[in-house]
């Protein structure tokens, strides 16, 4: 079974985001703040976790 686990700084697979892209919501706007692509918000947060960096020292990519 493919692992969604990830390398630090390694962005999520084609097969890994196809696992997961079902589950979040859409992203028609409707109230509350800006919401980026799910898929760049996803691998930013596997980023900060796996190398612990805070979420205001993250890369420009």
């Amino acid at each position: 079974m493919d692992q969604l686990v990830v390398g630090a700084g390694v962005p999520l697979s084609d097969v890994q985001w196809a696992r997961i892209e079902s589950l979040l919501p859409n992203r028609t706007p409707r109230w509350g703040g800006r919401w980026c692509d799910h898929r760049e918000v996803i691998n930013a947060i596997a980023f900060t976790f796996q190398t612990g960096t805070q979420w205001v020292r993250l890369p420009e990519r």
